[in-house]
């Protein structure tokens, strides 16, 4: 007997062209991989818990002051919408700082579109069991998984709201990289008339993998988020920051036609430009640009 949302998706119109060879696979192959990527997406969300996860992440939660703005914003929409929230993607902190700030004002919990890297040993049950994640294969071009994907996001959104990075991973430089579509599209798809976007940007005094990214700066590979997590243990030590959290006017999608590459992409970019619009520009960021090898001080006031 199939669950509701293996049948649903099952249902939607993509998904059955898949699974009748539309796409070259057919029968039993098709269907395994169908079913092979929608046991690995699916995922449950035990908010009780996922707070009580806040204790052992305190020594990380600690150093970094949590500041919100235009809250209201959200608050505004919460009984007559269903929320889908885009944000520009700084750190691994991310993850935990933007939902709390929701928690913290008693806003029901989004899922969370995360890189599948994330989901490994104990991490990956938390993720999959307790915090609501999906993990997303970022540049697989797969249909199976593609259909898959925005399949279970549309019949998710049905119920729940939705976070998600439409950079697709974290910028290495700082700067705001393109938009993907993917996600974009599974909201659309959808069909829920009352879906809004709410772009969110998040910036911070420091990052807490400051010493990683800042020696790289454009991503070479990925590495094991293990290895990160230990580098990260280690330079929060004496770490401090702030994190600005801002929220934007949200942006109603139902004239967007989801079957238009034109329009998914129009509004994909018009809601990088309100991201970036709404990113707060810190002093440590406005110093980092300004500095040289060997600038003297003069220089570098005169460049800020």
């Amino acid at each position: 007997m199939l669950d509701d949302i293996t049948q649903a998706v099952l249902a939607r119109e993509e998904v059955i062209k898949y699974l009748s060879g539309g796409y070259g696979a057919r029968g039993d192959e098709a269907r395994d991989r169908i079913f092979a990527y929608l046991e690995e997406l699916r995922t449950t969300q035990r908010p009780s818990i996922y707070r009580a996860l806040q204790h052992p992440l305190y020594p990380i939660l600690r150093k970094i002051d949590r500041h919100h703005e235009h809250l209201e914003r959200v608050q505004a929409c919460l009984g007559s919408h269903r929320l889908v929230y885009a944000s520009n993607h700084k750190s691994h902190t991310d993850y935990l700082v933007e939902p709390l700030v929701l928690d913290d004002h008693d806003i029901r919990p989004p899922l969370i579109a995360a890189g599948i890297n994330l989901f490994g040993g104990p991490l990956g049950l938390i993720h999959k069991h307790v915090t609501g994640a999906i993990p997303i294969r970022r540049n697989t071009k797969d249909p199976a998984y593609l259909i898959t994907l925005k399949a279970y996001v549309a019949e998710m959104l049905k119920k729940h709201d939705l976070f998600f990075y439409p950079e697709g991973g974290r910028s290495y430089s700082g700067e705001l990289k393109a938009a993907k579509t993917g996600l974009f599209h599974a909201a659309l798809s959808a069909d829920c008339p009352n879906l809004v976007i709410v772009p969110v940007a998040i910036a911070y005094d420091l990052v807490l993998e400051d010493h990683i990214l800042a020696r790289q700066r454009v991503k070479k590979q990925q590495r094991p988020f293990t290895r990160e997590l230990a580098e990260m243990v280690r330079y929060a030590v004496g770490y401090q920051t702030r994190a600005f959290v801002t929220f934007g006017t949200p942006i109603p999608v139902s004239g967007v036609d989801p079957h238009s590459r034109s329009e998914v992409l129009d509004l994909a970019r018009t809601v990088r430009g309100h991201i970036g619009a709404l990113y707060k520009v810190l002093p440590t960021a406005l110093f980092a640009a300004a500095m040289r090898p060997s600038v003297t001080r003069k220089d570098l006031e005169s460049r800020i």
